[in-house]
This record gives structure tokens, C-alpha cells and sequence, in this order.
């Protein structure tokens, strides 16, 4: 396991870094007052609801609710873990990220699988050049030098060992090879996984190469490659068309879309992507003045496929053979992004003529040809319904009904909002059944309820206080007088005020960073985003009455239980003594 990240690294991290520039070399921000605004990344939205503060260090929107440092933005946009997007920033600022508790750390780094894999990456491309099979048949499919360099191209060559012999040079590096699913055992030992193969690196959300796709040559009887991929009389080569890297430490093909970093890279914003199902669908249409293009990984979408792809942008193209097969995975598509259409996002099907891939269909059609389909493709709703009753008669009671059962788990699915609504209207139009026969729920604007705005305690106040400024804390001294008070949050205030005491300097998101695996980190961040209209002095001068207010509700709380004690059991000497200074200590509070 890799080691734990230093608390103290973390706050330096984030004290060195702007968060207004991490986040604005991903998103357009526009100055507002104090503050930068845009429209959310991770949800849409026409009008700007994402805001980002550089005194606090913190972004929120108030259309979705995202919040976060500069940490948890990377985290989010660029689907990193914690420790990577701590590496990023870190790197960014020139820094080291030290680890504690984790014994060695080469092998979890990961640093030298991404090394060996970008080695590999450089051989295959390499090798494309001396290879005339190769040579050929990208020269057949079109492919020009600057989407190959784009791309990464290459060829593996054949033979048992071409990478190993070239990359696994010591035993550790060996080790790696196969632990980067470049090498495989067998009863005659180690040898390369791909071999005489069109090679494809998939990238990460960073542009690292994690894992390969290898296309084989189809051969035709005298063994010369055969150049029309769909000749009838070709003799394919031992083994599938495509392999990929298996799962390893740094791919896991259900959360990884082939082209995306190439895609990130030729729009800064994104109005739609296409899912394709093949390399040679994607390259060709990126090729043809279309980079919008992305594929799974030899399996089906998956949820974590849908929200990457919803992350990217908001409208997503699902683009398959008409055929059984293609049809198929539509519907499984259908049902990974089900539970992802939040308000705003739309899903479309685009289902290719018989015999057609969209590499062909756009070297016939060229771009523009490509497009007109696009703008014809079938959104879901329309999908949803045809495809449930493709084999039901509605215009029959039993129909209708069949249809709504077929229809009620899935609509179930969809997040709350206008989307579910309209699809529960749609099956009442289409069948007669109410929204609520089958599970729904009326229209949002009828269940819809006032707003109450719930006034916030004294504790929650100089939390809230503390928040938007930490160093406030050092206006409050331990022992703290009010750490006797009963009441819900003091303990989380005390916390507060020790650790911005320790460490000054912090920031809100500092502060928050430290509290996001806890409980309290939700209520911690709607703290964070109110705004006082004081500032300087006069803030300062409301956090310390605040504080002045909790010393007063303890002393009065104190001074009430012994009076009821003394009114029913009586007082000891002492607790006499203590009810004295009490009320001597009231009287000397402002009030």
C-alpha cells in the first residue's frame, strides 16, 4: 500500500497553489466582485451558478451543490484519486509528495509502470516504420503521419520476446512488464502478449499511457496482408482481431473510454461526444475534422462510463450497427446512462446502415455526411419506447399494460427532475396509466413544497464565522469557557479552533480538506459558502461577541441546573461556592 499523505504537506499544497488558476486552465472563469464565476462543469446549466473564491480557496455551485478545494476539483473534473490529483498539483508547484507509514514506495508510485508503459509505447512506434504489412495497411485505411504521431500508433513485431528483450533488461523491470500486462507465462517461459499487431496506447485523463489495444492483419492465402478489412477470403491470424491490455494496476477498462485525452485536447469545450465501438471507427473520424470520437474497451458502457462520459459533455451519441449485435448494445448502453440523465444532459442513438462502420461511412460521406446523421439520430425517449414495444400490441389493453410493467423498473432509474417527469407523461400518453399507477410521482411543479430557510444556531454561526476567515481563531484562548456548553456542534467548534490555532495560515479550504471523509464535511461546506457582509475589523468584532454569547448561554446554563439542584436536593458547600462565582462571573459578562 502506498503511504499516507502528511496533513501538514496537504496545507502547504494547498497554500502554494491558486485555485482560481488550477480550475481556469480547465474552465472559463469571468471576474464577479470578489469572487470568478462560469457555468458549472458538472452539470448544465445556461446561466453561471459555479463560483470560486480565491480568499477562501474554495469553488461551489449553487446549481448541483459540487464544492470543494482545489484537490477535490481535480478529483471530480478529472476523475483522479486523491492521491493523484495530490501528485498533480504537487508537481505543478514543483514539490515532492512525501508518504509516511508506506515502507517502499516505487512499485504503488506507479511511476515506473508509467514509465515502462510510455517505453513501450516508443517501441511499437518505432517499429511501425519497418514494417511494410504495417505500412500498407494504414496506408489503406487512410491514416495520414499527423494522426498516427496523434495517436501513437505502432506495430509490435513478431516473435516471442521483441519487448521483453528490449524493456525487461533487469528482473525487476521484468516483473514490471508483466505487471503492466505487457508480458505473459507459459510452459516455455515468458513471452510478449501482443506480437504482429496494429498497436493502439490508451491513454489516461493525464495523456499517460495505462494499456494497449493490438489490432491483428487479417492475411490473405499467400499470407500478404489483406487490404480491404471486410474481403471475404481472408485468413485471419492466430488469435482475436483485438486484444487488449488485460486489468492491471492502472487500467480497468470499465472506467476508461479509448481517445479521450485526444478528444480534451481539440475542444476546450465540449458540446457532444460519440461513442463508436472500434480504434479504427474512432481515429477515422477524428482524421475526418470530427475529434468528438471515444470507444469503451471491448466491453460494454458501463455506469462509470456513463458519468465520465456525461462529465465530458452534455449530449452523448451512441453509434451502432443496425444490426442484433448493435442493437443489443444500445440497450445496455441505454441502461448505464439511465440513472445519469439529470436535468440538462440527453442521449442519442445513431444506428448505422447495414454493412457500414462509421470509418467507412465517413470516407464515403465525408464529415459533413457524418454530421447530417448525427442530426437525425434517435433520442432516447424515442428509443426507450420503440424498443419496449417492439414486439407488443398497444393497440390492446393487455398491450399497454405489458408495456407500462416493461417500462416502470427502468423509469425508476432516473434522477428526480423534468426528464423523469416528461418519460412518465410520455408511458401515460402511450399507455393510459397514470405517472403514479406505475411508480411516478406527479410533476415537480406539483410537488413541489415552500422553501423554508432554517435560521442557523449560535454554534453553526461562529462556525460559519471561523470558516470564511480561520484565522480568527487565535481571538479565542484554551481553556475554552464555553466547552462545558451542551449543545450539538461544540465539540466540532473546539476541533475547529485547535487546528486552525496549529497550523495559521489555513485557508477554508485547507480547513474543509481535513474534515472530507467525515460526517461533518457536508454541513462543513454550507458553512463555507455563506457570505457575511462585515469584513476586517467588523468581522473579527462579530466573532468575538459571538464567542462572548457562547460564555454567557454556559454560565446561564450552569447556574440554572445548580439552582434547580439547590431548589430540590440543596448544595453542597463547594457547589455553593460555585454558584457564587457564577453569578458573579454573569454579571461582569456584557450583555
Amino acid at each position: 500500500m502506498r503511504g499516507r499523505i502528511p496533513d501538514p504537506f496537504i496545507d502547504d499544497l494547498l497554500a502554494r497553489v491558486d485555485i482560481v488558476d488550477v480550475i481556469e486552465r480547465r474552465v472559463p472563469l469571468k471576474k464577479a466582485g470578489r469572487e470568478w464565476t462560469a457555468r458549472c462543469p458538472f452539470h448544465d446549466e445556461r446561466s453561471p451558478s459555479f463560483y470560486v473564491s480565491p480568499v477562501k480557496q474554495f469553488y461551489h455551485c449553487f446549481g448541483c451543490g459540487a464544492h470543494g478545494s482545489a484537490i477535490k476539483f481535480l478529483m471530480d473534473y478529472e476523475r483522479l484519486e486523491f492521491q493523484d490529483a495530490v501528485e498533480e498539483l504537487a508537481q505543478s508547484v514543483g514539490l515532492k509528495v512525501p508518504y509516511e507509514g508506506g515502507g517502499e514506495r516505487p512499485r504503488e508510485d506507479k511511476t515506473d509502470l508509467y514509465a515502462l508503459l510510455d517505453a513501450a509505447a516508443a517501441f511499437y512506434e518505432a517499429e511501425l516504420p519497418k514494417s511494410a504489412e504495417a505500412q500498407a495497411y494504414c496506408r489503406r485505411r487512410g491514416l495520414d503521419a499527423e494522426t498516427i504521431k496523434r495517436f501513437r500508433i505502432g506495430w509490435a513485431p513478431g516473435g516471442r520476446d521483441g519487448v521483453l528483450k528490449k524493456l525487461g533488461t533487469t528482473p525487476q523491470r521484468a516483473k514490471l512488464l508483466e505487471e503492466a500486462g505487457m508480458v505473459s507465462s507459459g510452459e516455455r517461459g515468458k513471452y510478449d502478449r501482443f506480437r504482429e499487431r496494429l498497436m493502439f496506447p490508451i491513454l489516461d485523463r493525464r495523456g499517460r499511457v495505462i494499456a494497449f489495444g493490438g489490432r491483428i492483419l487479417e492475411k490473405s492465402g499467400d499470407g500478404s496482408p489483406v487490404l480491404d478489412p471486410r474481403a471475404q477470403d481472408a485468413r485471419k491470424s492466430d488469435g482475436p482481431k483485438y486484444l487488449n491490455s488485460p486489468e492491471t494496476p492502472l487500467f480497468h477498462k470499465g472506467r476508461e473510454l479509448f481517445a479521450l485525452w485526444q478528444v480534451k485536447q481539440a475542444n476546450s469545450r465540449l458540446d457532444k461526444l460519440v461513442v463508436v465501438e472500434g480504434y479504427m471507427d474512432v481515429i477515422a473520424l477524428h482524421q475526418a475534422g470530427l475529434p468528438i470520437a471515444v470507444a469503451t474497451l471491448g466491453t460494454a458502457t458501463t455506469h462509470d462510463h456513463a458519468e465520465l462520459l456525461f462529465r465530458a459533455a452534455p449530449d452523448v451519441y451512441f453509434c451502432f450497427d443496425g444490426d442484433r449485435a448493435g442493437r443489443s448494445a444500445a440497450w445496455r448502453a441505454l441502461e448505464s446512462v439511465l440513472p445519469r440523465l439529470r436535468d440538462g444532459r440527453q442521449a442519442w442513438f445513431l444506428f448505422l446502415p447495414e454493412g457500414e462502420d462509421p470509418d467507412t461511412l465517413v470516407r464515403k460521406e465525408g464529415k459533413d455526411g457524418f454530421e447530417r446523421r448525427l442530426k437525425e439520430a434517435m433520442p432516447l425517449s424515442d428509443y426507450f419506447f420503440e424498443e419496449l414495444a417492439r414486439d407488443v400490441n398497444t393497440a390492446s389493453l393487455d398491450g399497454r399494460a405489458r408495456l407500462a410493467e416493461r417500462a416502470r423498473p427502468l423509469l425508476a432509474r432516473l434522477p428526480d427532475g423534468a426528464f423523469r417527469d416528461l418519460m412518465y407523461q410520455e408511458l401515460g400518453r402511450r399507455t393510459g396509466v397514470h405517472a403514479e399507477a406505475v411508480g411516478g410521482a406527479a410533476p415537480a411543479a406539483a410537488r413541489a413544497t415552500p422553501r423554508t430557510v432554517a435560521k442557523r444556531s449560535l454554534v453553526r454561526s461562529v462556525i460559519a464565522l471561523l470558516l470564511a476567515q480561520p484565522k480568527l481563531a487565535e481571538l479565542a484562548t484554551p481553556p475554552y469557557p464555553f466547552a462545558a456548553l451542551d449543545k450539538p456542534g461544540i465539540d466540532l467548534l473546539i476541533e475547529l479552533l485547535e487546528l486552525a490555532r496549529a497550523r495559521p495560515g489555513m485557508t477554508t479550504a485547507t480547513l474543509l480538506e481535513h474534515f472530507a471523509e467525515r460526517p461533518e464535511a457536508a454541513a462543513l461546506h454550507k458553512l463555507a459558502v455563506v457570505e457575511f457582509p462585515a469584513d476586517g475589523d467588523a468581522l473579527r468584532a462579530e466573532f468575538v461577541d459571538a464567542l462572548a454569547q457562547l460564555e454567557r448561554q454556559t454560565v446561564a446554563a450552569r447556574i440554572a441546573a445548580l439552582t434547580e439542584k439547590q431548589g430540590t436536593l440543596g448544595l453542597t458547600d463547594a457547589e455553593k461556592d460555585v454558584l457564587r462565582a457564577l453569578l458573579a462571573q454573569k454579571a461582569r459578562l456584557p450583555t
